[in-house]
């Protein structure tokens, strides 16, 4: 930990704020939103604009710290923090700017999906996201970036057009697909491995009111639902996304008091088309046996995209693992139903996020995503807000794991990935040597290596 003295010269260098231990406030700036990590930085640095991330990566590095870099806080890993490091609390850089006429939006390093789901559909837009607003946009979309747009608009990273990012050595660079290209290239799923973001230009897409919510069925239909799911999905009109879920009913409104805490199988829709097409798209789900309950009906955008919100609000426990899946045979049914049956937690869940369409298009070798083939992205979380159950809720997401892993690819997407260097390299692939050689020359000290980390090349 840094002497007092080495603490108020970083203080006495930024526009915003730093956060010693024995501060008042420091429980607080260093909570994350996975209530099972807990970690204890020398100090936060919440940073008000580039000249302080600059100041504090500097100072990180002539220190000798470990740096972590925060936007949500929500990396299952924890890995927007670090004990006894320097964390760059980026959320104060949160600004969201958007061109209409040019389809794009510019946002800040620290900015929530929420806050760009605002800004974006004020002016009747989105950028493909994920689907829990109070998740750090920064973080999300340099990981890859899935949610209800992936099959009509492609990837988070697929659609980033430049961004502002301060190097290891303190230098701030603006990278583009003219402008440092490769750093560019890397960025794009790599995540905070070569410096940190702060601002991400995006392209646009046309979207107002969206036709989306859940639909339930019976645990006992979930094996018939699940393979129903794997061939309409792929076939279905890009407009329509939709993720299969396994999931326990919330205990409250809007639901039902009888499903409250059912375990169910369950489909999360959302259709971007034409308001009065939505009801043949989705016709064939509608006709599936066992349906519980049809909550899909016209809404904004970002009240879908804030739907989860009130059931993961942060400082639950959290135990996560991931999966690429390019099939889903009957054996890995039967696994997936066995497993559903065993939820330990009404908060435990299993979803399958497809990504496919759009994301197709895109090259294997074109961004570090190299799982191109993949026709879903898989996350299995055990969830639950009592400390008391972070055994079960691990055990449980681990066994399913370890039972359903033989089916699947043998890489994550890198944001449900946990600790572990040879999942990493499972994870980019043919992409790894790559990034490899791109981190060696943009980072060859490894400042950046509390993450999902990619190892400078010899």
């Amino acid at each position: 930990m840094p002497d007092t003295l080495d603490a108020d010269r970083l203080a006495s260098q930024l526009h915003g704020k730093v956060v010693r231990p024995e501060d008042g406030d420091y429980d607080e700036a260093r909570a994350l939103y996975n209530a099972m990590i807990d970690k204890r930085p020398a100090l936060i640095a919440r940073v008000a604009d580039v000249d302080d991330v600059v100041a504090v990566v500097n100072f990180a590095r002539e220190q000798g710290l470990d740096l972590a870099i925060r936007g949500g806080g929500h990396n299952g890993a924890g890995l927007g923090s670090v004990d006894g490091g320097l964390v760059v609390d980026l959320s104060a850089v949160n600004g969201v700017e958007v061109d209409p006429d040019a389809r794009t939006v510019t946002i800040g390093g620290g900015a929530l999906l929420g806050d760009v789901d605002a800004a974006t559909n004020a002016q009747g837009f989105a950028t493909p996201a994920g689907i829990i607003s109070t998740t750090g946009a920064g973080g999300l979309m340099l990981g890859g970036g899935v949610g209800y747009l992936t099959r009509r608009a492609g990837l988070s990273i697929d659609n980033i057009l430049g961004a502002q990012v301060v190097l290891a050595d303190g230098t701030v660079v603006e990278t583009d697909d003219n402008a440092e290209p490769d750093l560019f290239w890397a960025i794009r799923g790599g995540g905070g491995n070569f410096g940190v973001v702060t601002s991400i230009r995006s392209r646009l897409h046309p979207v107002g009111n969206v036709v989306a919510g859940p639909m339930f069925w019976d645990l006992d239909s979930a094996g018939d639902i699940l393979r129903w799911y794997r061939e309409f999905i792929l076939d279905a009109p890009e407009e329509l996304g939709g993720f299969f879920a396994f999931a326990s009913v919330p205990p409250g409104p809007p639901f039902p008091e009888e499903l409250h805490l059912r375990k169910v199988a369950a489909v999360i829709w959302c259709w971007t088309g034409a308001e009065d097409q939505a009801a043949e798209a989705l016709a064939d789900a509608r006709a599936q046996p066992g349906l519980l309950l049809d909550g899909v009906q016209p809404m904004p955008l970002p009240a879908m995209q804030s739907a989860f919100d009130p059931v993961y609000p942060p400082g639950d426990q959290w135990y996560w693992r991931g999966d690429f899946v390019t099939e889903i045979p009957d054996a890995a049914i039967e696994v997936h139903q066995r497993f559903a049956e065993a939820m330990p937690t009404w908060k435990s869940l299993m979803h399958l996020y497809p990504i496919d369409g759009a994301a197709h298009r895109v090259g294997a070798a074109d961004t570090p995503w190299s799982y191109r083939h993949a026709n879903w992205a898989a996350v299995i979380a055990g969830v639950d807000p009592d400390p008391a159950n972070a055994e079960a809720i691990r055990t449980w997401t681990v066994d399913y794991f370890d039972a359903l892993h033989p089916y699947n690819e043998g890489g994550s997407y890198v944001n449900f990935l946990g600790e572990g260097e040879d999942r990493v390299q499972a994870t980019y692939g043919d992409n790894y040597a790559r990034l490899a050689r791109i981190k060696a020359q943009y980072d060859p000290g490894n400042v950046f290596h509390v993450n999902q980390n990619i190892r400078p090349a010899a």
